[in-house]
């Protein structure tokens, strides 16, 4: 399946910033929302799948990230900023309810979007990740007793320094990130703990001829990405990481039920997001439904982009066509 490209953006005012948007077709609106370190380009193979099934496809470069304004400071990335940018996107657009899909932080954003501007949702896509309920406690707090000072999200925590290992070669970054088939679920699962912290900002400093697998994607399509976080670096969407504190804190006393049409895509063997972490979210979203991409890993909508498609297309036109 070669590489469709994604109409070129155009920019709408929304909640203080300049955002890049990508469209493409007509119909029933579905919000494409991206994670880390990715862009709107992430979606190329939705974008142009959903409008030729007669749906209107849009995919932001969300704040921070892309051609899409990054502002100083990391407390401008909290949840309330970017669920905010989206429904002001919707006023720009003169769309009064969207169907919302979000990968990775992507999947976040969207399953808070129900929740924190729930006249705006008509249904909720989460790929790889699910409505997970508040944390007991601070999640960074929890992260790092549970796995350390490396883990990937502890470690974001710390000022400008994770900004800089990833930025200082860009390409190989990408080149670690961007990758499938290195190892399944039960493989990592079998592996000794101190091999399970997530310590991805060390990781991706070793040797790469050890690394498992292969790229995700070809090396124009990387190029997108590596070309574009040259020119942005990576604060914009590691600041998203610095407001996990204070989300949770936010987030106190409200309500966790989503009630709008729902479905979740799962990969088998994404190790971080994997699919046991969406046992139970019934209780938090009665109206879902579910489907497992086998043979899968994080990078879903990437990886196996017809399977992703499909399952997509056929759940909108059921609820939205």
């Amino acid at each position: 399946m070669s590489a469709p490209s994604l109409p070129a953006p155009h920019y709408v005012e929304t909640n203080g910033i300049r955002m890049a948007v990508h469209e493409q077709g007509s119909g029933f609106p579905i919000v494409f929302c991206h994670g880390f370190p990715e862009l709107a380009y992430s979606w190329r193979y939705q974008v142009p799948a959903l409008a030729n099934a007669g749906f209107r496809a849009i995919a932001p470069d969300q704040r921070g990230y892309g051609l899409t304004d990054a502002p100083e400071g990391a407390e401008k990335y909290s949840m309330e900023h970017l669920t905010d940018d989206l429904a002001g996107m919707l006023d720009a657009l003169k769309i009064e309810k969207a169907v919302f899909c979000g990968h990775d932080w992507g999947g976040f954003v969207v399953w808070q979007m129900a929740l924190m501007h729930p006249d705006r949702v008509a249904g909720v896509i989460g790929v790889n990740t699910p409505h997970l309920p508040r944390s007991p406690m601070d999640p960074i707090a929890l992260m790092r007793i549970a796995m350390g000072e490396d883990m990937y999200i502890v470690f974001f925590q710390k000022p400008g320094v994770a900004d800089a290992v990833l930025a200082a070669d860009t390409a190989k970054t990408f080149r670690f990130f961007m990758r499938k088939g290195g190892m399944t679920l039960e493989e990592y699962e079998k592996q000794p703990a101190e091999a399970k912290t997530l310590a991805l900002a060390h990781a991706i400093q070793t040797d790469e001829t050890l690394w498992p697998g292969e790229l995700v994607m070809s090396q124009a399509e990387l190029d997108v990405f590596i070309d574009t976080f040259k020119r942005t670096g990576f604060t914009g969407g590691i600041n998203w990481y610095r407001n996990f504190t204070r989300n949770w804190e936010e987030s106190a006393g409200k309500s966790e039920l989503v009630t709008v049409p729902s479905l979740m895509i799962m990969a088998e063997d994404d190790v971080v997001l994997r699919p046991a972490m969406a046992d139970g979210m019934e209780e938090r979203v009665p109206n879902l439904e579910r489907h497992i991409v086998k043979k899968c890993g994080h990078w879903t909508q990437q990886e196996h982009p017809e399977e992703t498609n499909r399952v997509i297309v056929d759940w909108m036109r059921r609820h939205f066509g």
